[in-house]
């Protein structure tokens, strides 16, 4: 559902009908709901799917509550995701109230990423064994790889909300835009996507000769993280030699989000979590007295 709220607002904004509600939490002085005109339609569809991802969260802080054993890390989490959500009802009004100012139309987007990150950890922590111990498959060097894929893919989302705040898609035809020149943030922001998936190639090229339990645990969220960054890539070149039209764009920010889950995806790996029993017998295969022992008795 968060996913799917930050392409519904996109949607808002690239069909023009960022102040189709002109007033908040009311669409405007007369109405609370106001679907008389197409943009009021599109931007009351979108605060009113708010309820549903409202609705999703509460359902997910019941759940972590509610489970047993009940988890310190899933309680926290779940409720991450409260005060996220509480903190995008603000910041939407703010957007609405400063006549969709692109700083505050920056921060509702990264925001959002904020939470689908915490949504998408939230979700592989509740199918992680209760009572396991993490472990730490990988070495050093591709441990920082892997760290910068993720640094560089965050970045290279911060700076397409900086072509986005400067491009021509405002919400509404009156909206300020920031007075950067648009061919400079786009370069900007290709280079940081080229820089990613350059870091990507190195670290499934380590990964892949040094064939250790990193591969196992990286591999699909790392070949995740290639494939969609190639394509976001691509789009995003097609998207600025064809105009900038509105479904590319769309496609584009959805391509953004399941990046991000992606790439928190490729962090968690870093330290899977193994069953207690998992746990216990990696620790006796890598404690020094289990070795000689094992090596006397050959």
């Amino acid at each position: 559902m968060l996913a799917v709220i930050v392409v519904t607002g996109a949607l808002v904004r690239l069909t023009g009908s960022g102040l189709g509600c002109v007033d908040w939490p009311s669409c405007n002085e007369e109405r609370f709901i106001d679907v008389s005109s197409t943009h009021g339609a599109i931007e009351q569809v979108n605060r009113l799917f708010t309820g549903v991802v409202a609705a999703s969260v509460i359902v997910a802080v019941l759940g972590s509550l509610l489970r047993a054993p009940r988890r310190r890390d899933l309680t926290w989490l779940s409720l991450g995701l409260v005060a996220g959500v509480l903190a995008q009802v603000v910041i939407g009004g703010i957007v609405v109230l400063t006549g969709l100012h692109p700083l505050w139309n920056m921060a509702h987007f990264l925001v959002s990423m904020v939470l689908v990150s915490v949504a998408a950890l939230l979700v592989r922590r509740s199918g992680e064994p209760d009572g396991g111990g993490r472990t730490r498959p990988c070495d050093i060097v591709t441990e920082r790889l892997t760290w910068g894929t993720a640094v560089l893919g965050c970045a290279a989302i911060v700076t397409g909300t900086v072509v986005t705040a400067t491009g021509p898609h405002a919400g509404d035809e009156n909206a300020e835009r920031l007075g950067f020149e648009l061919g400079s943030v786009a370069r900007v922001h290709g280079i940081t996507v080229v820089l990613t998936l350059a870091c990507a190639a190195l670290l499934a090229l380590r990964l892949w000769r040094r064939g250790s339990g990193a591969w196992v645990a990286l591999r699909t969220p790392l070949e995740t993280v290639i494939a969609l960054g190639a394509i976001q890539g691509t789009i995003g070149y097609v998207q600025w030699f064809a105009g900038v039209p509105v479904g590319l764009v769309a496609v584009h920010i959805a391509l953004a989000t399941a990046i991000m889950v992606s790439l928190v995806s490729l962090l968690a790996g870093l330290r899977p979590v193994v069953s207690a029993d998992q746990d216990v017998a990696t620790r006796a295969a890598s404690d020094p007295m289990t070795e000689r022992a094992s090596a006397t008795v050959r």
